[in-house]
């Protein structure tokens, strides 16, 4: 089995000098490899190629920081049903129903070939959320209860189907991305680089600043153009401040949710500092137009860069004395801690990321197994892990990433002033135009406040993008959120979900 191996901060790769094995090496090695936790998927994924089916496989080796890249092909019209990976590796689940829902291929003993998103452009198009095939179970003493197909308040579409036995969940069902919102579609419909970024800004209004990175590293890596230091010093500003907004705001929700009512104010009021922050810096909230690629039409002025830093002390200061408050609280500690757990164990047959694996003692940060831009020069990360798998783990992670966000801001800060005083960053403005490099794969990969996000994109002969496969990290742990459930009382669903807080539209693509 061979593997075209490289980096995250490595340069695009030509789809020639991208191996293409037999399936049945494909399936052998990465059958053994994946037993070994220091490997897991970031991306699996086909795409036409003329008569025929190519498959893209991205691994991840967490102990050498390498990226492992192989393809294997498949005949466009050959009914032949490929072995499962799944039933073997559950954390395989998520792309082998996205290939066999897009292409109709078919995976033998796949123990749950079910459709995942219902694109518009699916395979069959009698498939829809009215005939979605629910799991159910037979029993007196059982009953179903039914949580969607649209959210309540403003929450994209989500079906959820709860099994209990009285107020004890036995087993919930999570259907999602119905709305055809064709995003993958709408990048490769369009030349148009500052439209593709938009786009890319537009996957998760939450996630603005990750999504948009990924875009544009893998853009970046297109172009062969080195980025300067200065234009990934912001860029990592910019995401650890999205960081620090975003889990401030779940603290809040989930002190909310509980009815911790001084938890939930206090960290209202945080978030809405922090984002106003990002808007005094770039004009938007959520960082929309921050990221571009190969420069920016927002760099850091003396004014901005000490306005920002004396507004993450203030934050980070203010928020360490709600995160003690939260820890000294009994009816906190009494809701939240044994309550959702999802064992390490669990978490990594799922092929769980970012926090939420984290909070379970599986160590899957880009930060540090794949750093690029900032944390592969100058900023060291050590992931913060906790073990018990529980919704107040979920949350202490959550708390300490907040204070560790707000050190990194700090600490780029100061060495932005160090270098350049009271003059301006000289960052470039962005390019739109530079040509791609012809059939060729590149990929982006950053660790957003979810966790791992990553993009692909693949060339055509001209250099035009000719597909683009995208991935949130809630794409992992939607089910990591159904393991969770399982065994507690109906009335912590909530307090489950939010402890999560998983995307709605970063799955619907």
């Amino acid at each position: 089995m061979n593997w075209l191996i490289t980096e995250n901060t490595g340069s695009c790769c030509a789809l020639k000098d991208i191996p293409e094995n037999s399936y049945a090496a494909f399936y052998d090695d990465l059958t053994t490899r994946l037993n070994d936790p220091r490997y897991h998927v970031a991306q699996y994924f086909a795409l036409p190629d003329n008569n025929r089916l190519r498959f893209f496989c991205l691994l991840l080796d967490d102990a050498t920081g390498q990226v492992l890249i192989a393809s294997h092909a498949l005949e466009y019209y050959d009914e032949t049903a490929l072995p499962s990976l799944t039933a073997l590796h559950p954390a395989l689940h998520a792309f082998e129903r996205d290939i066999a829902e897009r292409y109709g291929v078919q995976f033998d003993g796949m123990p749950w070939p079910k459709p995942l998103r219902f694109p518009f452009d699916r395979y069959d198009r009698g498939s829809t959320m009215d005939n979605y095939p629910f799991y159910s179970m037979k029993g007196g003493s059982l009953h179903e209860v039914n949580v969607g197909p649209i959210h309540a308040g403003i929450i994209e579409p989500g079906a959820f189907r709860f099994i209990c036995n009285g107020e004890r969940v036995l087993h919930l069902e999570i259907a999602l991305g119905y709305q055809h919102r064709g995003i993958e579609h709408l990048v490769t419909a369009t030349d148009n680089r500052l439209r593709q970024i938009c786009l890319a800004e537009a996957i998760a209004g939450d996630s603005t600043i990750a999504h948009a990175t990924a875009f544009a590293e893998a853009i970046e890596k297109l172009t062969g153009h080195e980025r300067p230091a200065e234009l990934e010093r912001e860029r990592t500003i910019a995401l650890e401040l999205e960081r620090m907004a975003m889990q401030i705001a779940d603290t809040g929700a989930l002190s909310m949710d509980i009815g911790y009512q001084l938890g939930q104010v206090a960290c209202e009021a945080l978030r809405t500092m922090t984002i106003n922050t990002t808007q005094a810096w770039c004009g938007n909230r959520f960082g929309k137009g921050v990221v571009r690629p190969h420069g920016t039409n927002h760099p850091l002025s003396p004014e901005k860069a000490r306005m920002i830093r004396e507004n993450v002390r203030e934050i980070a200061r203010r928020y360490d004395e709600v995160r003690h408050d939260l820890k000294s609280s009994p009816s906190l500690l009494a809701r939240f801690e044994a309550c959702g757990v999802v064992p390490r164990e669990e978490m990594q047959r799922i092929g769980g990321v970012g926090q939420a694996a984290r909070a379970s003692g599986l160590v899957r940060d880009i930060r540090a197994t794949h750093p690029w831009a900032s944390f592969a020069k100058c900023l060291h990360h050590e992931s913060i892990v906790k073990r018990q798998g529980d919704v107040m783990a979920r949350l202490m992670i959550r708390s300490r990433e907040v204070l560790q966000s707000a050190g990194y801001v700090d600490r780029l800060l100061e060495l932005y002033e160090q270098k350049y005083g009271d003059g301006p960053t000289p960052c470039p403005t962005p390019d739109y135009t530079t040509p791609l490099a012809p059939s060729s794969l590149s990929f982006g990969l950053v660790e957003g406040w979810r966790g791992e996000t990553c993009h692909v994109i693949i060339t055509d002969t001209g250099g035009r993008i000719a597909a683009a496969r995208i991935k949130d990290p809630s794409l992992h742990n939607w089910l990591a959120l159904a393991l969770a459930v399982r065994g507690e009382g109906i009335s912590d669903f909530p307090i489950c979900n939010k402890s999560f807080n998983l995307s709605y539209c970063g799955h619907d693509l």
